[in-house]
């Protein structure tokens, strides 16, 4: 029998709970960028997180710099991050993080959760990672109650913004990185149970584009077409991905125009770009030069760019690799056949890598569909991934960790 196994079965008597905290957490509107939503949330997991009797503070993020559908420098306010440590002093100690924003924002059509079967809820932001605040709250409960913590020490980060690339929330992931020997990261699993292990990395950027507005009818040709000069920049952009291995580049909007009789003189291009470990930064940047100088070659148009690599991309090092396997040995341990493959996602575990700590991101629950209306959480498990990092941690406390 497992030493730990009636701590492991208090969780499967959490299942109901786990059930209703994930729906009415999901049923909160907590895009990025509503604020309200995400304090109203964040006051429902405080409540939550009070139990494990942990030092819990809000971290106030600042705002970051954006581009408006002007092309204009906007600063956007951010809504604070919640923080929670306990035992900071102890001698292992673990970080634990998750976000609670979501990519959906109130004006979007896809508001509410809803039971597909038995065993399949859809709604925003139940996997991707309202699903994964509850493993991670069950878990650190189930520490907590065994009476076998007093060794360990542990820090929790929920952060507000790391569906736009954690810009605020960057510079703490950093000092809990520094402050912690291993890290958990509770972004979904994919939907049959595999983990991730490598990442690629996410950089965003926006290019503006300016021209001449003009009649399009008695001066055309005094106009300069912003919007043609966006769209052969589009196109280019769009070869990339066939040009160099591993690298994705997706344009996701374009902002301009306006009247049909006017010659616009805006257009503004937003893209991401995904890089494998094994791929340079510095490559596909002058790539993106290359395109952005080749629009000013015509008369009368002017680029700006901005952005760039937020997440660098996370590889497996031996560190990271001894982790993962201790994770699979626990997943062995609890019968479950646990394996692991690349992602081209990237999420805070890039940054939290690139800081020196080895982790595992994708301790959350089975989902799938991320970032669509059609976005999924497997109830069933939820019990099952808070057992499998409460069997880590509790490993962990009772010494018996490589």
């Amino acid at each position: 029998m497992n030493t730990f196994d009636s701590h492991l079965r208090w969780i499967d008597q959490q299942h109901h709970r786990m059930c209703r905290l994930v729906t009415d957490w999901a049923n909160i509107n907590s895009g990025t960028h509503n604020l309200g939503g995400l304090q109203r949330l964040s006051a429902e997991l405080k409540g939550e997180f009070q139990c494990l009797g942990g030092e819990m503070a809000d971290i106030p993020l600042k705002s970051y710099e954006s581009i408006d559908a002007g092309g204009n420098k906007a600063q956007m306010p951010l809504a604070s991050a919640i923080s929670i440590r306990k035992r900071p002093a102890a001698p292992f100690r673990v970080f634990l993080g998750i976000h609670m924003d979501t990519v959906y924002g109130p004006e979007n059509a896809f508001q509410t959760v809803e039971h597909v079967d038995e065993n399949t809820l859809r709604g925003p932001g139940v996997a991707d990672a309202k699903g994964g605040v509850c493993v991670m709250l069950i878990a650190l409960e189930a520490l907590e109650r065994s009476g076998l913590s007093e060794s360990i020490g542990w820090e929790v980060l929920i952060n507000t913004d790391e569906e736009i690339g954690s810009p605020g929330a960057a510079s703490f992931l950093v000092e809990c990185a520094k402050r912690n020997q291993l890290g958990l990261v509770y972004e979904p699993s994919f939907a049959d149970g595999t983990l991730v292990g490598e990442r690629k990395g996410s950089g965003n950027y926006v290019a503006v584009i300016r021209g001449r507005s003009a009649h399009a009818g008695r001066d055309f040709h005094l106009g300069r077409n912003a919007l043609y000069a966006a769209a052969e920049m589009v196109v280019a952009l769009e070869r990339l991905n066939h040009s160099t291995s591993g690298v994705t580049v997706n344009v996701g909007k374009i902002d301009g125009g306006g009247p049909s009789n006017v010659v616009p003189d805006l257009a503004i291009v937003r893209f991401n770009v995904r890089l494998p470990p094994s791929a340079q930064a510095s490559q596909i940047e002058t790539e993106i030069g290359r395109i952005m100088n080749t629009a000013t070659q015509r008369d009368g148009i002017s680029v700006e760019l901005t952005g760039g690599f937020s997440s660098p991309p996370k590889p497996m090092n031996p560190a990271t690799q001894n982790l993962l396997d201790q994770i699979i040995d626990c997943g062995r341990e609890l019968g479950l056949s646990l394996t692991s493959r690349s992602s081209g996602g990237a999420s805070d575990g890039n940054k939290l890598a690139a800081a020196g700590l080895p982790v595992i991101d994708t301790l959350g629950p089975r989902g799938g569909n991320l970032h669509s209306p059609e976005e999924f959480l497997l109830l069933d498990s939820l019990t099952e991934r808070a057992k499998l990092s409460a069997l880590a941690l509790l490993r962990m406390a009772s010494g018996n960790w490589r």
